[in-house]
């Protein structure tokens, strides 16, 4: 399986990390792509240089180049995700505004019908953030917010980090056991 993976500079640095590390546990390819704010935030939020982002990928690109093959549609791949995916990121690929490399390979996807997961994170939500959002969804994107569930009983912020990778993988179709699933206490 080969996922594109693009990281912004949303507030949730800690869930890129953790997916990109049972993706990489999990053998799936990794095509990284982080945005040019992406860096400050996951530095401010984990005291880590986004160097160890790159660690995780096969390979990483500069948002700003558009010249790469993953910028194609052509580019085989099985689906992306974006996570964290500013307000911001979320415009733009609304409107196909492709300036960047995370907003051409998200907008590819929507133009070939392949898995898109945008795991929003932040919040309180505008009207126009939420319409952006509404729009995205109806042009086939997964919208993801990033709200972890409590009913596993979380003891750690890794338990939290866990609940969403598993919640991401799953939107992916990539088979795990990450995190505690419901199940009915009724008899």
């Amino acid at each position: 399986m080969k996922i594109i993976v693009a990281v912004t500079g949303a507030s949730g640095a800690n869930y890129a990390l953790a997916l990109l590390k049972e993706l990489k546990e999990k053998k799936v390819e990794v095509h990284l792509v982080i945005s040019e704010w992406a860096g400050e935030v996951f530095k401010e939020e984990t005291g880590k240089k986004i160097s160890l982002l790159k660690k995780f990928a096969k390979k990483t690109y500069s948002n700003k180049d558009l010249a790469t093959s993953i910028s194609s549609s052509s580019f085989l791949v099985d689906g992306m995700i974006i996570i964290p995916a500013s307000i911001k990121t979320c415009s733009e690929i609304v409107h196909a505004h492709t300036s960047t490399l995370i907003t051409r390979c998200a907008d590819n996807m929507l133009k070939t019908k392949k898995p898109l997961v945008i795991g929003v994170r932040e919040t309180p939500l505008s009207g126009p953030a939420l319409e952006n959002l509404w729009k995205l969804s109806l042009y086939g994107a997964i919208i993801f917010p990033l709200s972890p569930g409590f009913y596993h009983k979380p003891k750690k912020i890794s338990d939290i980090e866990d609940f969403i990778t598993g919640k991401a993988l799953d939107l992916l179709g990539i088979t795990n056991n990450t995190f505690v699933r419901w199940e009915s206490k009724k008899r």
